[in-house]
């Protein structure tokens, strides 16, 4: 028997005993392996020959924080990067995007041209950690956002910045007092479908510089690009929107992975595509269980 069908045959036992056990089965063994992957990358300084083979022990000693598990990873690259968590700390002690989550009550309660407000389409705000949804395609939380403007008939915002930031920093806040945990459903083949594609492309290598998302956020989380440690995929989406003080303001994921593009050297997928929403859904599966904590800051 060829190579070949031996491989196309091993392909088709694994997606049969995935739809067998559950439509999420794929993607639960893929998020507790990255979970066991992290705390284990980042249980003891130890482990450095095996994670950290070109930093030196003193700078691990001295800049690391070890023995991280779990929700400790909500916090990004500042879970490990004791430098960057002081500073994110003093910036906290008065949030530079409090206005934002006012802004965003405002918005939420604000009645459209029909008399109709986003009440109506959302009557519990505590909803950051159940999106992205699956219905026939990859729902965002912007693009249901749009979606309730548009049905009301009004405009759609942009979904990197600006209104949308403010709106989804006040959903955010609500499901963080109110101790929400991302909880994303596969529940369909076409749902799973849809997770593999984000998947690989997640872990595809493009642009000029032919990097993939994995070899900064994975393989590099802990690692660093000049003086700035690279983040975990693992809790990477907990926190957003975010403020980052390189853009001095609040922006979406959609707006980080636009980003993130650029950076690998790609022409970057437009914000909202399915493309990039499918990368999202993979994204935000990954952090399942963790608790939602954002707004907050990054560099």
């Amino acid at each position: 028997m060829s190579k070949k069908i031996i491989t196309s045959l091993l392909a088709i036992s694994v997606a049969s005993f995935v739809y067998a056990g559950g439509f999420n089965t794929q993607a639960d063994k893929d998020r507790k392996a990255l979970q066991e992957y992290m705390e284990k990358k980042f249980a003891s300084v130890k482990n450095a020959s095996t994670f950290f083979p070109y930093s030196t022990k003193e700078e691990l000693e001295k800049n690391f924080k070890w023995g991280l598990k779990g929700a400790d990873f909500n916090l990004g690259s500042y879970a490990y990067n004791k430098g960057g968590k002081a500073q994110r700390d003093d910036m906290m002690e008065m949030p530079p995007f409090e206005d934002n989550i006012d802004a965003g009550k405002e918005l939420y309660e604000k009645k459209f041209a029909n008399g109709k407000s986003f009440k109506d389409c959302f009557p519990d705000p505590a909803i950051r950690g159940d999106y992205p949804k699956f219905d026939k395609e990859v729902v965002t939380l912007a693009s249901d956002i749009n979606k309730c403007l548009k049905d009301n008939g009004e405009k759609p915002w942009k979904v990197t910045k600006g209104k949308m930031t403010d709106l989804q920093a006040y959903f955010a806040n609500a499901s963080k007092e109110k101790g929400k945990k991302i909880n994303i459903k596969i529940d369909s083949k076409e749902a799973a479908e849809a997770y593999e594609r984000g998947k690989k492309e997640y872990y595809t290598q493009r642009g000029y510089l032919q990097l993939s998302c994995a070899n900064c956020h994975v393989q590099g989380a802990g690692k660093r690009v000049r003086n700035e440690y690279l983040s975990p995929l693992f809790g990477a989406v907990t926190h957003f929107p975010v403020y980052r003080m390189k853009w001095q303001g609040l922006g979406t994921l959609e707006r980080r992975i636009k980003g993130c593009e650029k950076n690998q050297g790609e022409n970057p997928h437009k914000p909202g595509s399915k493309w990039q929403n499918e990368m999202i859904y993979f994204m935000s599966y990954m952090s399942n269980g963790l608790p939602v904590d954002g707004p907050d800051i990054r560099k």
